[in-house]
């Protein structure tokens, strides 16, 4: 592509008096993905990657770079630049409620908010670095660490004085650089997500501003009368590039599967408390109601049964001890053994998670087969420590205060107090686990009062 503006000389210029680290980074979105073609020494990626990588790729590595929907990793970067829709599992608050925020309508309203480029507007996007004149650029990212980027604000009020607003919407922030920055026509500062620093491998200490290509000029002016006032800059580095797919949690390659074999008009009511706190209780309180349980310890007891493959798997690595003298699992036994062993835990899990996901799914489907609009409850005791929150459209969690746990286990389990307290210092405080609920039901009363607060929440429900 011909370029109407020769770069060269003032980014290297812009290099110079910042001591930028990383090349500044030409953006230009195009109409039809076949200009690509168009771009000299232009590179497209042999696996699949995230629109922060492709940028570390340019600003790092001396790379030109094109991409258009089907390079991308996930769904969420072309969202962004417009060249897809919004999946149905981001708009209704599932892909957020995975990591970032507690549940599923604050994942609505956190998708909500993040800007996009108009949707169908574009077929690609370009990348490459400024000072090589590889095309006319819509708009340039710099990457620069907070005292470089002082001076770039400084330059930029030094033309023309305007209070700067700057945006971060949290994870996925590289919208409120790049979109916010095509939205306003205006400069647009913000800080590298989680996601940029762990897979684009921006460094600690790097903000990045988008700004518009037609004011580059002025910001080196800028940037020039400064240095003659004696505001100046030194410092350099550089970044890194790696295929990120291993990395992702492993929730994100499965959760358009476990969407689609959730999805239907029934209802899914997590249920979860600390423990002694009277989870069954409830439960049966909702049973009776009119909503069928599911019920993960039952599960997770029916995965294990001998000639289960988790069985089979279980005793290859724990051995014989883990088992009855009736060839059963002693459940007791292995817990003691993976109890304070963190590799045995999740080598533990890793066998039996996915057959618990599986019958969960299969009991879903026979449940919603008999009844399509059903308030299904599903009690899992550690919903929260295991980050499965996102499975659900509701949460409810039961709780007593510890004190009553405590009495309730040594009375139950026939425990002293002090062991009682260290099952459930192991456990997520109940304070976190409130903050999470869309329902708590205080059980510290009786159970008349146990139940009215049941009925109230089932009239939500349905």
């Amino acid at each position: 592509m011909k370029t109407r503006k020769d770069w060269e000389k003032p980014i290297r210029r812009l290099e110079q008096l910042l001591r930028l680290r990383s090349f500044p980074v030409a953006f230009k979105m195009l109409e039809k993905k076949e200009q690509l073609d168009d771009i000299a020494f232009i590179r497209r990626s042999t696996a699949k990657a995230t629109l922060c990588q492709l940028i570390t790729r340019v600003r790092s590595f001396d790379w030109t770079v094109g991409a258009e929907r089907d390079d991308f990793l996930f769904s969420a970067c072309p969202a962004i630049l417009g060249l897809c829709d919004v999946p149905e599992v981001n708009r209704d608050g599932t892909f957020r409620s995975i990591v970032w925020v507690k549940n599923k309508a604050e994942g609505r309203r956190y998708e909500a908010a993040i800007p996009r480029l108009p949707l169908n507007q574009y077929e690609a996007v370009a990348m490459a670095p400024l000072v090589y004149n590889p095309f006319d650029p819509d708009i340039v990212l710099i990457y620069a660490n907070p005292a470089q980027m002082i001076l770039l604000i400084n330059a930029i009020q030094f033309m023309q004085y305007e209070v700067m607003q700057f945006f971060c919407v949290g994870e996925s922030s590289c919208a409120d650089a790049i979109v916010r920055c095509y939205q306003s026509g205006k400069p647009s500062l913000t800080i590298p997500c989680y996601g940029e620093r762990r897979y684009g491998h921006a460094q600690d200490d790097e903000l990045v501003m988008a700004v518009p290509a037609a004011s580059m000029d002025g910001i080196l002016q800028g940037l020039e009368a400064l240095y003659r006032r004696g505001v100046r800059y030194p410092i350099s580095y550089a970044g890194a590039e790696a295929d990120v797919a291993p990395m992702f949690p492993p929730r994100y390659h499965d959760l358009e599967k476990i969407h689609r074999r959730l999805k239907g008009d029934h209802l899914l009511l997590g249920l979860s408390g600390g423990i002694a706190s009277g989870k069954s209780t409830v439960s049966d309180m909702l049973e009776k109601l009119g909503a069928p349980l599911i019920d993960f310890d039952y599960l997770a007891r029916v995965v294990v049964e001998p000639g289960r493959p988790a069985y089979t798997s279980i005793v290859a690595y724990f051995g014989r001890q883990v088992l009855c003298e009736d060839g059963t699992l002693d459940r007791k036994k292995l817990s003691s053994i993976v109890f304070g062993d963190l590799e045995k835990r999740k080598k533990l899990e890793n066998f039996t998670h996915p057959a618990i996901f599986d019958e969960f799914f299969k009991a879903v489907a026979a449940i919603v087969a008999q009844r399509p609009g059903a308030v299904i409850q599903v009690s899992v005791p550690l919903l929260f420590e295991l980050n499965l929150s996102f499975l659900f459209d509701k949460l409810m969690v039961v709780y007593v205060p510890p004190e009553i746990q405590v009495q309730r286990l040594t009375k139950r389990d026939g425990i002293s107090a002090g062991e009682a307290r260290n099952i459930l210092n192991a456990q997520l405080p109940i304070d976190e686990k409130k903050r999470y609920a869309d329902f708590v039901i205080d059980n510290s009363g009786g159970l008349d009062k146990t139940r009215a607060q049941v009925a109230a929440v089932w009239a939500e429900l349905v």
